[in-house]
C-alpha cells in the first residue's frame, strides 16, 4: 500500500522543464494539452458582480484618464504618437495601424485596465473582439469576445495566452466593460542570461480570480511555445491591434520595484 501510494502521489506531480544548472527550473503546463486545443475542457461560466469603475490609487501613474493618450506611442517602426481613436472617455483600436505601447517603462507591476468589446458579434473564435494586454511587450493576457462564443481555452478572455486558461470565465456580454486587475512580477536571470525566477501572473478578471501565482512559462505566442529569451527588467506595456475595435478606459498602474536606472 506505500508503494501505490507513494506511485498515486508521484502521477499527479507537475512536470517541470529542467535546465542545465539551472537551480530554478520552469513549470510545464501540467495538463500537457497541446497548445490551442480545442479538446481541452473549456472554464465553466461564471456571473460577475455589477459593473462598477476603479479609482487609481495614490502612488498610481495614469495611463489614461479618460481623455488623451500622452503616455502612449506607436509600435511601428517610428514609434509616433499612437493613433487610435479617444472618444467618450474610453480610446479604441484603430484597426490596421497597429499596437501602441506605454512610453515608460515597467516590471513589476500592478495594473488595471477595463476594456469592452465591439457589440457587432462579428464572426466566432479568435475573430471576435481580439486584443491583448502584453506586459512587458511579451507576455500577454488575452482579450477576447468570449460572450457564448466557443474557441479554444488558452486563447479565451483571461487566458495568458497560448499557456493557461482562466479559471473560469466571468466575462460580460459585448458593450458592457469588464476589467482586469493584473498582478505581474517579471523573470529574473543570471548573467548568462539562464532564468533564475520565471514570471508570474495574479488576474483579477471582472473582481473573480481566475489566475492565482500562475508561473509563466516562457513568451506567448500563437501556434508555439517559446522557451525565456534573457531581457531588460524595464519594458513597456503593450495593447494589440487585431483588427477590432476594442475600446478601453480606466488604465493605470503601480511598480511594485524600485525603477530601474
Amino acid at each position: 500500500m506505500r508503494t501505490a501510494s507513494l506511485l498515486l502521489v508521484l502521477s499527479f506531480a507537475p512536470a517541470t522543464l529542467v535546465a542545465q544548472g539551472n537551480p530554478n527550473p520552469v513549470p510545464r503546463d501540467p495538463s500537457q494539452w497541446p497548445q490551442h486545443s480545442m479538446d481541452r475542457p473549456r472554464p465553466p461560466v461564471v456571473m460577475p458582480g455589477p459593473v462598477g469603475t476603479s479609482t487609481p490609487p495614490s502612488d498610481a501613474i495614469v495611463l489614461f484618464d479618460g481623455h488623451g493618450l500622452e503616455a502612449w506611442r506607436s509600435t511601428n517602426p517610428t514609434a509616433g504618437p499612437a493613433p487610435w481613436r479617444v472618444t467618450r472617455g474610453y480610446f479604441e483600436v484603430a484597426p490596421g495601424t497597429g499596437g501602441i505601447a506605454t512610453r515608460e517603462r515597467f516590471g513589476d507591476v500592478q495594473l488595471h485596465i477595463e476594456w469592452s468589446s465591439p457589440t457587432e458579434a462579428g464572426d466566432s473564435g479568435q475573430d471576435r473582439g481580439n486584443s491583448g494586454v502584453f506586459l512587458m511587450g511579451r507576455y500577454e493576457v488575452q482579450v477576447l469576445d468570449s460572450w457564448e462564443n466557443p474557441t479554444y481555452a488558452d486563447g479565451q478572455a483571461g487566458s495568458i495566452y497560448g499557456q493557461f486558461p482562466p479559471a473560469v470565465n466571468p466575462i460580460r456580454a459585448p458593450g458592457e466593460w469588464n476589467s482586469y486587475d493584473i498582478v505581474f512580477h517579471r523573470p529574473r536571470f543570471d548573467g548568462q542570461g539562464r532564468v533564475t525566477t520565471p514570471g508570474r501572473v495574479t488576474l483579477f478578471f471582472n473582481g473573480v480570480l481566475v489566475h492565482d501565482e500562475q508561473v509563466i512559462i516562457g513568451p506567448t505566442s500563437h501556434g508555439r511555445r517559446s522557451a525565456y529569451e534573457t531581457h531588460d527588467g524595464a519594458l513597456p506595456i503593450s495593447l494589440q491591434d487585431h483588427g477590432h475595435k476594442v475600446r478601453f478606459r480606466s488604465v493605470w498602474v503601480r511598480r511594485l520595484e524600485p525603477t530601474a536606472p
